[in-house]
């Protein structure tokens, strides 16, 4: 087993199975913990299959949340729930002090979370400021929360569902080739969503083209080749430019 640990923080259910579930398959199979943080079930913005079934908020909460516990367990990641509401997603200063106790009890080795702008869902935005607000605090010796200060892990924003409008620029793309199976085997537990499935799984295959087309003749991917993009946030640091 590995030691280092995979913290993603999404504002819905829905954002970890169709923008990073490869990421963390990937986590699992090279051994490391994942732990998701969802902080709503997406329960008024992103269930709307449900509300015209005549769901009402408790049915479609525990829907979404059957879903996505369904979803993690494929994915071999644990799943926490913050139950913060969404749309909006408002973050609160018991919300805030949950995360800067998550951050120091996983002591996560990288994050994932949502990227900065996003005019179609304000929660995703949200959510971003709020996973880098806790980051930063989590650091700070000064700020009490349970558990020992964490260091600077990485960062990386998964991609949005319409990233030219989101000022998304990916500059990392995750061939997640080995794990896709797995990935597209979560996007179908999602039935509330399950028109996304097609579209996620379109651009996977077109991010797999285009890591193809960047890796060069050395990294030896395969002729079909599924991948993930990224947005990194802060500076990589290294002592090898690779």
């Amino acid at each position: 087993m590995s030691d280092r640990t995979l913290l993603v923080l999404t504002a819905h259910p829905g954002d970890f199975v169709w923008r990073c579930s490869g990421a963390i398959a990937l986590a699992v199979s090279r051994g490391e913990r994942v732990v998701i943080g969802c902080l709503s079930y997406g329960e008024r913005g992103e269930s709307a299959s449900l509300w015209r079934k005549g769901f009402d908020l408790d049915q479609v909460k525990a829907q979404r949340r059957a879903e996505a516990e369904q979803a993690a367990a494929v994915l071999g990641a644990e799943i926490r729930f913050y139950d913060a509401g969404d749309y909006p997603l408002q973050e609160t200063p018991e919300l805030r002090q949950q995360l800067i106790a998550l951050y120091r009890e996983l002591q996560p080795s990288v994050v994932l979370t949502h990227a900065a702008q996003d005019p179609y869902n304000d929660d995703h935005a949200v959510a971003h400021a709020i996973a880098l607000r806790a980051r930063v605090f989590a650091q700070a010796a000064g700020v009490q929360a349970p558990g020992e200060v964490i260091g600077a892990p990485p960062v990386f924003c998964f991609e949005p569902h319409q990233p030219e409008q989101c000022g998304f620029l990916p500059n990392v793309l995750l061939d997640i080739t080995p794990v896709w199976d797995r990935k597209l085997e979560a996007m179908r537990i999602l039935a509330a969503q399950a028109h996304l499935v097609t579209y996620y799984t379109e651009l996977g295959h077109r991010r797999g083209t285009q890591a193809a087309r960047n890796s060069g003749p050395n990294l030896g991917l395969p002729t079909e080749v599924f991948a993930e993009a990224y947005q990194r946030i802060y500076p990589q640091v290294t002592q090898e430019l690779t």
